[in-house]
């Protein structure tokens, strides 16, 4: 089997550890890396023995594939430009800035015949892959995705640069369209929202509270799900998955604590969890990281011409959603009145410093 060429367009902080993960494949050759730095991009050539490049447009008939993980708003125009010479594109999430640029990437692919992948990297997640594999029908869903500022990506906010990774990730498990968003933000560092919380109702009834927030000390991504099936925790850091399922006589019986006696009553608390629901913990660790996963998903689907696990439609519809949020995240009234603050960069004045206690009350 020959090669795969390949090429990453925009080697920054995740882009070039895509260019890493590619260069040690063995069916892969690193032809180049591109960045519009020069030092940055030489130096991560040098590293992995590849040439480096601050221009895109000299790989455009060299490439087999390419990877794009440039800032948001350059994945329209690097990526339209790979589809029109027949390059499968690999692009970062998401998709595009707007619905018309995504929608033009999906037309060039399709008239080009090559894959489209979208880089929502947790549906390469073990943790998550291990749920996919079984049934569950969400209902109620907490999403929380929390990190400290890293100063990156601050051509978008929250919403774009962390939560639509949950948004993907809801999508891909509800299987059914929004029916209604609700969602507030605010921004700590001026310009785009930089904490958001967001309340989304399903058309399956499924109801999901989803929070993004690049302002915390630690860091965060877990996925709680409440189904009829039982309980799915994920810790997307760890890559770990906790499963809790009702035991077949509670399936089938039911369980009524108030009709127990009171010996019976004592032994349920320590019998709960065991007896009455079973719990599975399953380590997803050991089963590789999400991006090497997704780059050899991608370079299947080259190779194979089967369709992507997360194809352009897919990016869209999260983006899609995302929007909305936005939208509903800039009109959201703090006061509720229209004429007072409004939207993520107008919060109330304080009303005084957390830290002191007015001297009427301290005394």
């Amino acid at each position: 089997m020959s090669r795969l060429r390949m090429a990453v367009i925009g080697v920054g902080h995740l882009g070039q550890h895509h260019a890493r993960i590619l260069a040690g494949l063995p069916d892969v050759d690193l032809v180049g890396v591109v960045d519009s730095s020069p030092d940055q991009a030489k130096a991560v050539a040098a590293r992995l023995n590849t040439t480096a490049y601050t221009s895109h447009e000299s790989l455009l008939k060299t490439v087999d594939a390419v990877s794009i993980v440039t800032p948001t708003i350059h994945h329209h125009s690097v990526a339209a430009e790979f589809l029109k010479a027949g390059v499968p594109v690999l692009v970062e999430k998401p998709i595009c800035r707007t619905l018309a640029e995504a929608d033009e990437l999906i037309e060039l692919a399709a008239k080009a015949g090559v894959p489209l992948q979208v880089g929502h990297i947790e549906r390469f997640n073990p943790a998550f892959e291990e749920l996919s594999r079984r049934p569950i029908r969400p209902k109620f869903v907490e999403a929380e995705r929390h990190g400290p500022f890293t100063g990156r990506s601050i051509d978008i906010g929250a919403v774009l640069d962390l939560m639509i990774h949950d948004i993907d990730l809801l999508l891909a498990l509800d299987g059914t369209l929004v029916k209604k968003v609700e969602a507030v933000g605010a921004s700590v560092f001026g310009g785009h929202e930089d904490m958001v919380n967001a309340r989304l109702t399903f058309e399956s009834g499924c109801i999901a509270h989803v929070t993004a927030s690049r302002i915390t000390q630690r860091p965060k991504r877990r996925l709680r799900i409440w189904a009829p099936e039982g309980y799915a925790g994920i810790d997307f850091v760890t890559r770990k998955l906790v499963l809790v399922q009702q035991s077949p006589e509670v399936r089938q019986y039911g369980l009524r604590a108030d009709k127990l006696d009171a010996a019976a009553r004592a032994r349920l608390k320590d019998e709960v969890f065991g007896r009455h629901l079973q719990v599975r913990y399953v380590d997803g660790d050991r089963k590789g990281d999400q991006l090497t996963n997704e780059l050899r998903h991608f370079i299947d689907c080259v190779r194979t011409g089967r369709t992507p696990r997360v194809t352009g439609e897919d990016g869209r519809e999260a983006l899609a959603v995302a929007e909305r949020i936005l939208e509903s995240v800039r009109s959201h009234e703090w006061e509720g009145r229209p004429e007072g603050s409004v939207g993520p960069t107008k919060m109330p004045r304080p009303a005084g410093w957390l830290f002191e206690v007015p001297r009427a009350e301290a005394a």
